[in-house]
């Protein structure tokens, strides 16, 4: 990103060098982005086209009325895909992983690179860690909290799989609906909150 940013900003300052009240010519801008973006530029335009339950939320500013929202809860209920094999626990080992790992999804990215979850910005989970955001709920305990009961294990793969198929306009990130993470990631992730070895439960 950085490295965008740097000859973009050198741009506009050349473009605007000879008069200050100047900005540089819209044209000269969009030359500049596509040859930068080149055939991505396709792609990331489609990544930012909202679907209908994210534009009802952008239209009515996250807080959408009672039918809205329950058509909303179906909508994207039918959207979940749960694992064939009906197992929702993995590798809590590596779900720690993708918990702290905050990769992916960047126009950088170079070919390859695996999205992580980036669980640790909003979360508390082991409560060891010293360093988590405070924007969604502390997670510490969470499997031992809720005695990893099934259906609660369940509700847990469809909050992370698809947010917004259990809270309207949620803020989380739909990580399976919008395929930041697989199956397996997700239900590695499933493990680090559920697993009694996991240190979330110890």
């Amino acid at each position: 990103m950085i490295k965008v940013l740097i000859p973009l900003t050198a741009l506009l300052l050349a473009a605007g060098s000879a008069n200050a009240q100047e900005r540089p010519a819209q044209a000269v801008i969009d030359a500049y982005i596509k040859s930068t973006f080149g055939k991505a530029s396709a792609e990331w335009q489609a990544r930012i086209k909202p679907d209908d339950s994210l534009s009802v939320c952008n239209v009515t500013r996250n807080n959408p009325s009672s039918a809205q929202s329950d058509e909303m809860l179906k909508r994207e209920s039918a959207r979940v895909t749960y694992p064939a094999d009906g197992k929702f626990l993995g590798d809590w080992k590596k779900g720690y992983q993708v918990a702290n790992n905050g990769r992916g999804g960047q126009f950088s990215d170079p070919a390859g690179t695996v999205a992580g979850g980036n669980c640790f910005a909003c979360h508390q989970l082991d409560p060891k860690e010293v360093s988590y955001g405070t924007l969604g709920p502390s997670l510490a305990a969470y499997g031992k909290d809720r005695k990893y009961d099934p259906e609660t294990i369940k509700d847990a793969y469809t909050k992370i799989y698809n947010s917004m198929a259990v809270v309207p306009c949620s803020n989380m990130p739909r990580f399976g609906v919008n395929k930041v993470l697989d199956e397996q990631q997700i239900k590695d992730v499933m493990a680090y909150l559920f697993d009694p070895e996991s240190p979330v439960n110890k």
